[in-house]
């Protein structure tokens, strides 16, 4: 009776291990399939992104700057016509000086003898002119009275002008020469100042029009040309007459003003630039000629022109892009050309409408159609 209430209870305890068992295992199962959705639904939730949006901002009125250069109003370059040595310098580097006024002397001695020998045979010819004047007529006198032949009178009347000419081509020899002589003085073709000079006295000097090559530089100051290559994206906002502002880095807070005074009308193929003229006024003599400075223009706001944070843009094959939200949150790329950046924001000329949400650093790989969650307001990032 015993050994029977024993097995009895051994069966029960091993249908309950059993039991207990297989409730482990089920609970194990459910566990880990639950463990499995959960991650399952982890994974899409981090599948989806999520994204801050900005919308676009006006963008303020800001002058245009460009760099410039500062040309004097005339600039002359003084080279030797004749050859010498020489002789002196009257006006050094920075002096002013009036038109006409003496910059240097060259001695010619060659060329000085070569006056003197056309002055030599100048009056050779006219003595040789002489003598053929007074045979011309005296045979021309026997030819009246029929002593000589016409043929001998024709002869000496060609002699005579023969030598005529000959006369005539020394003379203008001799003209030649004095007029190369009075290259040996060099003088100031306008009033101006010299900002260059090239030769001391003794040096030998040569006939040349080589750029470097020039004795004295001269240069009116009092009124400057400054050049700049507007873009062409802008170049409809420079208009002649108009005075910009100009700065130079030697004298920092102080600025100056310039006028538009012409446009070159072309766009220069390997810059994208136009050639604007400006003229300021020097009479102070502060700009110095063939130094830079800074140009600004002044502009007017764009309402059509809006501006995103540099962040907001997307640069790949397809240019510039912009990522901005749908309706669906789903991602759309517009590809949107870029006007002016001015560090801190991107002014935008075309491609993005006022109503477009955009995303503000858009993810890496970012495509498309991809499905995007879109932060609350209280967790979006503010702006830049």
């Amino acid at each position: 009776m015993k050994t029977t209430t024993s097995r009895s209870r051994q069966k029960l305890f091993g249908i309950g291990l059993t039991v207990i068992a297989a409730a482990l295992v089920v609970a194990g199962l459910a566990s880990r399939q639950l463990q499995a959705e959960q991650l399952k639904e982890g994974a899409a939730d981090h599948s989806v992104p999520t994204v801050s949006l900005l919308a676009a901002a006006n963008i303020n009125a800001a002058p245009l700057e460009l760099p410039a250069r500062i040309e004097p109003w005339a600039r002359a370059p003084i080279y030797a016509r004749v050859s010498g040595y020489l002789k002196s310098w009257k006006l050094d580097i920075g002096a002013p000086v009036k038109a006409g006024q003496l910059l240097a002397e060259i001695e010619t001695p060659d060329l000085d003898q070569q006056l003197l020998q056309a002055k030599a045979e100048l009056v050779t010819a006219r003595s040789n002119l002489g003598l053929s004047s007074s045979t011309a007529t005296r045979w021309k006198a026997l030819l009246e009275s029929n002593a000589v032949s016409k043929q001998e009178a024709d002869e000496k009347a060609g002699d005579l002008a023969a030598k005529q000419s000959i006369v005539s081509a020394l003379q203008a020899n001799v003209d030649r020469v004095q007029a190369l002589q009075r290259y040996t003085r060099l003088t100031a073709p306008f009033d101006g100042i010299v900002t260059a000079r090239n030769t001391d006295i003794g040096a030998l000097i040569n006939v040349g029009g080589a750029a470097g090559s020039e004795l004295f530089v001269i240069s009116d100051v009092r009124k400057l040309r400054v050049y700049v290559n507007v873009p062409q994206r802008q170049v409809a906002l420079v208009r002649p007459g108009s005075t910009v502002k100009l700065n130079v880095p030697e004298r920092p807070g102080k600025t100056y003003t310039a006028t538009v005074q012409s446009q070159a009308q072309s766009i220069v193929a390997g810059s994208g630039t136009m050639l604007v003229q400006l003229v300021a006024d020097n009479a102070a003599g502060e700009l110095l000629p063939g130094g830079f400075a800074t140009v600004s223009f002044e502009t007017a706001a764009d309402a059509s022109r809006m501006s995103l944070p540099p962040g907001a843009l997307m640069f790949g094959k397809n240019g510039v892009q912009v990522a901005t939200v749908g309706t669906d949150n789903r991602v759309v790329l517009k590809k949107v050309t870029v006007a002016r950046d001015f560090g801190n924001v991107i002014e935008l000329d075309s491609g993005l409408d006022r109503a477009d949400r955009v995303i503000e650093s858009p993810p890496d790989g970012i495509a498309n159609g991809d499905l995007v969650r879109v932060a609350t307001a209280a967790a979006a990032p503010k702006a830049k």
